[in-house]
């Protein structure tokens, strides 16, 4: 804290004076109150001078202006026209652990001090002053109120995380979702829930400086820092593996050949999921653009999607077994899936999990829990319950969760999925990505009804709604929707997670037939989940822009090389074709066999 003294005279704290003209947008100036722009205290105490006067709106102004001294417009007139004021700065103390002695509270009959006393602003200290200049100024920002990803229909938005169960009244109205950090990066601030619009002071972004020099003591660090400024987010915060050390939080994947090992398990989860974020990213660019090249039969991107699986998977334990649809290859991913075991699946080569038996992106892991991808819709949400079911009989203390679109709750399997989990009280959890269409089907036509949500307690099912674009708030619901299902005997939980399908339903799909371009790019630049969590790091300085770059070069390079790789490999013998399925082969599928070996016997041409 600095106390600035303007021309002698008795002091005053003029916190409150500042913090009444931040609010109404009075300083647009980004010096952040550092002493080099003197022109922030005249404007904020009402300067009527060409310069400040153009930085001054709104009724506080014009009532300022009508009460100055006319030593103020003195003082103005001479910085402005080359005669600075009498201007000294000296300590008042400790600026990072003292709060000011003197606070006094917002009245609307004070009157604005003049110039003749001293004003104590919040000033850095001279050490910080060069680096605090370089930062943005403490401006306010709207906390949003509701959302639209896709459709018409705007849904109210939450900061309390809260799984409604069978046995309470549901929300009247539109469900809302659960959010904790919005589009800019900043946690919400849970206090001014429910306002219309809230204008919330940004913190210093100094505040917290992450010193990736020692990231171990990092961690912690800022896991507090958040606490302190997040009071009402502190259990979650606690709770969250995504704010722990990547090496002590191993439990929900298996590091692979493709995590920088001496770089990321050391940094918070965050970071990985970051990464991985990335990675998937890139690698959906490569594969659909090696599908347009004609070397590969078929592609299904995730793009918007990606806070969902990181969010998620980050969230389970390994031994949860995963039933997916077939956009949830970040789960795969976070759970250990190399670029080669997902390049050698899409190009079917000798080295593919499931012998090139499968399309692309029906990928599959037994070691990993991972449920092998079919292409049917909604067959697998009946699966899961069965495997949750038979994980309630062994008595293990683990969930199967199940992934699906909203376009799989128009199905039968999801009805009598949802029915059968509900009254065997299987573990399991069923995840729905409302990404707003169903192939080329828009949700507008999909349902009449408040998404899929709502149809939970119709089951007897708890249930919550979360902004799938928020890797924290996801996270923090799948985290509470497994507790609840093991702390309740089994009981299902319905999670619909809202965001949006930035790129084609498959390599099969033009989407420009069906929606507009510029709602995708509305989306994509207004609620990209990476840019969200990216805005997050840079602001906390985990990362800069040059190294988000540099990051993604490199994922750019490391899909490269494993598509190339499995490009040039064989393919599959024809006699693994018949095997697997059966100990023992049956007559019809020898007869068979030998029929397709005198095919390509014949034609041998064809099959060199």
């Amino acid at each position: 804290m600095q106390r600035l003294s303007i021309n002698g005279g008795s002091t005053f704290a003029a916190k409150t004076v500042l913090k009444r003209h931040v609010s109404s947008s009075l300083i647009p100036c980004s010096s952040n109150f550092v002493l080099k722009s003197r022109q922030c205290v005249s404007a904020c105490l009402g300067c009527t001078c060409s310069k400040c006067a153009s930085s001054s709106r709104g009724s506080d102004s014009r009532r300022f202006k009508s009460t100055r001294p006319a030593i103020a417009d003195e003082a103005d007139d001479a910085y402005h026209h080359g005669e600075s004021p009498k201007v000294t700065m000296y300590p008042l103390h400790d600026w990072k652990t003292q709060r000011p002695s003197v606070t006094p509270r917002r009245t609307r009959t004070a009157t604005p001090p003049s110039l003749h006393a001293s004003v104590a602003l919040d000033l850095p200290s001279p050490e910080t002053a060069l680096h605090q200049e370089q930062e943005p100024a403490i401006a306010p920002r709207t906390q949003p109120t509701q959302m639209v990803y896709s459709g018409t229909t705007s849904i109210p938005i939450t900061s309390t995380l809260h799984i409604v169960t069978p046995q309470e009244d549901t929300p009247r109205g539109i469900w809302p979702a659960f959010r904790m950090m919005d589009e800019d990066g900043c946690f919400r601030d849970v206090a001014s829930e429910g306002a219309r619009e809230q204008r919330i002071a940004v913190p210093p972004l100094a505040s917290f400086q992450a010193d990736l020099t020692s990231p171990t003591t990092a961690a912690p660090t800022f896991l507090t820092h958040l606490k302190e400024a997040h009071p009402k987010y502190a259990e979650i915060l606690d709770q969250s593996r995504l704010f722990r050390v990547a090496k002590d939080a191993r439990t929900s994947f298996t590091p692979s050949l493709d995590d920088n090992q001496d770089e990321e398990t050391q940094l918070p989860l965050f970071m990985r999921a970051h990464r991985h974020m990335l990675r998937v990213r890139e690698m959906d660019k490569i594969l659909q653009n090696a599908q347009r090249q004609g070397r590969i039969s078929f592609y299904m991107t995730c793009t918007g999607e990606e806070a969902i699986h990181m969010g998620s998977a980050s969230a389970l334990q390994l031994q949860d077994h995963v039933l997916a649809q077939y956009r949830e290859q970040g789960v795969l991913m976070w759970r250990g899936f190399t670029l080669e075991q997902f390049t050698n699946q899409c190009f079917s080569n000798d080295r593919d999990l499931g012998k090139a038996r499968q399309m692309p992106v029906h990928y599959g892991s037994r070691a990993l829990n991972y449920h092998t991808v079919s292409s049917p819709l909604g067959t697998q949400i009946p699966q899961a319950v069965g495997a949750a079911y038979r994980l309630k009989m062994t008595q293990k203390d683990s969930v199967a969760m199940c992934y699906f679109g909203e376009g799989c709750s128009s199905t039968t399997d999801f009805h009598s999925g949802l029915n059968f989990a509900a009254t065997l009280k299987a573990p399991v959890i069923f995840f729905c990505r409302n990404n707003g269409y169903a192939i080329s089907t828009p949700v507008q036509d999909q349902y009449a009804g408040d998404g899929v949500v709502a149809r939970g307690p119709g089951y007897g099912i708890a249930s919550i709604r979360v902004d799938g674009n928020d890797i924290f708030a996801v996270h923090a619901a799948v985290k509470a929707a497994r507790e609840y299902v093991l702390a309740n005997d089994g009981a299902p939980v319905l999670i619909e997670a809202m965001t949006y399908r930035l790129g084609h339903h498959s390599t099969s799909d033009d989407s420009s037939r069906y929606r507009d371009s510029k709602e995708v790019n509305r989306c994509l630049e207004d609620h990209d989940p990476v840019t969200r969590l990216e805005n997050f790091l840079v602001q906390h300085r985990w990362l800069t822009s040059e190294k988000i770059g540099q990051i993604k070069e490199i994922e750019r390079k490391a899909v490269l090389r494993a598509m190339e790789k499995a490009e040039r490999r064989q393919k599959p013998h024809l006699e693994s074709l018949f095997t697997d399925v059966y100990h023992k082969l049956p007559p019809h599928l020898l007869e068979q066999q030998d029929q397709l070996l005198q095919h390509v016997e014949k034609y041998p041409e064809k099959y060199s």
